[in-house]
C-alpha cells in the first residue's frame, strides 16, 4: 500500500468517525429531548352500579348567555365584567326502569304497572365558548365565576330539555316499545297506575312544540 492510498484510507476513517459521532450525538439529543416530558394519569373506580336506564329521545339545544357582573368601588368607581356565552348541549331523554313498580299475573300472561317513572335527562354532552370577555381593573374574572357560569348554563338546558317535546316523543317511545315488546311474546300491557301517576303520565302525552334553537338570555349579576 503506497502513501498516498494510507493516507486516503485515514481520512477516510477519522471522517467515517466523525460524522457517526455527529449522528449519534443528533439521535441521543433528540431522544433524550423526548423523553423530558412525563404524563401521569391515575384513575379511581369509586362505584359501579347496575342500571337499567333507556334513551328515547335526542336533541340538541343552542343557548347565547350575556353575563355582566357590575362592583362598585367606594361609589365612586364603577368597575364591570362581562362576556358572551354560546352553549350547546346534546340532550338524552329516558326512563329510569329501576324506578318503575309492576308485578307478574303469569296465569293471564300479563306485566301488570303499578307505577310508571316520569322521563328524565339521562345524559348531557355539553360544549361552552367564550367570546368579547371584558375585565375591570380589580373585578376580574375567577375560576368561580366560570363554574358558576357553567353550572347555571348546564341547568338551563335540563330546563329547557324538560320542557321541550322530548318528554313526550320519550313518553310515547317507551310505551310503544314496551306493548310491541309484550306483544311479541303473548303477553300484554296493564297499566292500573295511581289516579296521581295517571295525570302524571297524561302530561307527558300532551303535545308541546319542541323549544329548541337559540333563545337568549340576559344574565345580569349584582
Amino acid at each position: 500500500m503506497d502513501s498516498n492510498t494510507l493516507l486516503f484510507f485515514i481520512l477516510s476513517l477519522f471522517i467515517g468517525a466523525i460524522l457517526g459521532a455527529g449522528m449519534y450525538f443528533f439521535l441521543s439529543r433528540r431522544k433524550s429531548g423526548n423523553g423530558n416530558s412525563k404524563v401521569e394519569a391515575t384513575v379511581l373506580v369509586e362505584r359501579i352500579e347496575k342500571v337499567f336506564k333507556v334513551v328515547m329521545a335526542e336533541g340538541y339545544f343552542t343557548e347565547i348567555y350575556n353575563y355582566q357582573n357590575d362592583k362598585s368601588i367606594w361609589n365612586l368607581i364603577n368597575d364591570k365584567k362581562k362576556a358572551l356565552i354560546i352553549a350547546k348541549a346534546k340532550v338524552l331523554v329516558g326512563y329510569d326502569f329501576g324506578k318503575m313498580r309492576y308485578h307478574i299475573s303469569e296465569i293471564d300472561k300479563k306485566v301488570i304497572i303499578d307505577f310508571f317513572p316520569e322521563p328524565e335527562v339521562l345524559s348531557m354532552d355539553t360544549d361552552y365558548k367564550f367570546y368579547d370577555i371584558e375585565q375591570g381593573w380589580l373585578n376580574r374574572f375567577q375560576s368561580d365565576d366560570y363554574t358558576a357560569i357553567l353550572n347555571e348554563a348546564k341547568q338551563t338546558m335540563n330546563e329547557k330539555a324538560l320542557q321541550s317535546d322530548l318528554p313526550r316523543i320519550a313518553t310515547n317511545q317507551v310505551q310503544l316499545m314496551m306493548f310491541q315488546l309484550a306483544a311479541t311474546m303473548n303477553w300484554k300491557i296493564d297499566m292500573q297506575l295511581p289516579e296521581a301517576n295517571k295525570k302524571e303520565l297524561e302530561e307527558y302525552t300532551t303535545y308541546r312544540p319542541t323549544d329548541a334553537g337559540i333563545d337568549n338570555l340576559d344574565w345580569k349579576r349584582d
